[in-house]
């Protein structure tokens, strides 16, 4: 059973999953710690991640939860029988103003994790389609992401809710 509060802050989403409860609701600054502890929870970000020093990303939190046009969401699991949960995913949606496309906005979704113990579960598939569904209620027209070139089971998984290698992405470190 899936239910969707779209303008509630405590529960964005509720789904019954395999052993408990998923709750997806907006980070607060004391989610800051999970959230880089999942975005360091594979190769690639173990190589660009470090929860030595949280003050930067809690700057980045302070930026994004203070704009409107960007949320950064949790999803907690809550196993069956306990009172409370633990974060085990994320991601950051953001939502850009365009001038091409008839001046359309844009949704952009980034930094999409699962704890690795529970990938293959719907958990991500929960949260992306959420994610559309709230960018389009947003009045969002296109959908974006990156995925390093590297991720090909990531590759498959958004394949499979629709995405489209429309594009080549450039990124330049500065």
């Amino acid at each position: 059973m899936v239910t969707q509060n779209p303008g509630a802050l405590s529960a964005l989403l509720t789904a019954d999953v395999g052993g408990g409860t998923f709750h997806l609701r907006r980070a607060l600054r004391t989610d800051v710690a999970a959230i880089v502890g999942l975005l360091a929870d594979d190769a690639l970000g173990a190589s660009r991640e470090s929860a030595e020093d949280l003050a930067p990303y809690e700057e980045a939190f302070g930026a994004i939860d203070a704009d409107p046009n960007h949320l950064l969401v949790v999803g907690e699991l809550v196993p069956d029988g306990e009172a409370s949960g633990q974060v085990v995913a994320t991601f950051q949606l953001s939502f850009l103003p365009g001038i091409s496309r008839r001046g359309s906005w844009r949704a952009q979704i980034e930094a999409v994790r699962v704890a690795a113990s529970l990938r293959g579960q719907g958990i991500g598939n929960l949260m992306v389609n959420w994610a559309i569904e709230e960018s389009r209620a947003r009045g969002c027209t296109t959908m974006q992401l990156t995925t390093h070139k590297t991720r090909k089971d990531a590759h498959r998984f958004y394949e499979r809710l629709g995405f489209d290698m429309s594009h080549e992405g450039m990124k330049l470190t500065l």
